[in-house]
């Protein structure tokens, strides 16, 4: 990484870096976030059982959901200059199924496992955060290119623990 991405990515972080007193609110953020992974999950239901039925009601349910969807994905991806659109539906859904498989192995007793996937999962949202960036965490990316600044060792780490720092689920 070079001197100029670093430093963009340092005050990245000094400028999301938040203290206890001015700990940033995201949980409607949050919530909107967690229930547009649904929403994708659900879409992703309607067509397993269409596929494995050929009940074209399930099309229906689909489509409906996906109405649903392209009305509250806006709330959160606003003005994408490329693909963030796409990007971030698609790092929701890998979000919710890497927690769904960690779950699952919780459930088999194979703890380890299961803490792999919730992290991958937690990195995956974190960088769809970063990408969609609430008023709280700083109003654009960096000029910079972002596929350079993944580049980073830890990148995904760093913004796990911004991320983390920022999340306050239970304030009202």
């Amino acid at each position: 990484m070079n001197q100029r991405n670093a430093n963009e990515t340092k005050n990245k972080e000094e400028t999301v870096s938040l203290t206890e007193e001015n700990k940033a609110d995201l949980s409607l953020f949050e919530d909107l976030t967690v229930g547009l992974m649904n929403l994708i999950s659900l879409e992703e239901h309607f067509f397993f059982s269409y596929a494995k039925t050929s009940d074209a009601t399930y099309l229906t349910y689909l489509n409906e959901i996906r109405n649903i969807r392209k009305k509250i994905l806006p709330l959160i991806v606003k003005n994408p200059k490329g693909e963030e659109w796409c990007a971030s539906k698609h790092l929701l859904a890998s979000s919710m199924r890497f927690y769904e498989v960690g779950t699952k192995l919780l459930s088999q007793e194979k703890k380890e496992d299961a803490q792999s996937f919730f992290k991958q999962s937690f990195d995956l949202l974190s960088l769809f955060f970063l990408i969609n960036q609430p008023t709280a965490m700083g109003n654009s990316l960096p000029e910079n290119d972002l596929a350079r600044t993944v580049h980073s060792e830890n990148f995904l780490e760093k913004i796990s623990s911004i991320v983390k720092k920022a999340m306050d689920c239970c304030r009202e």
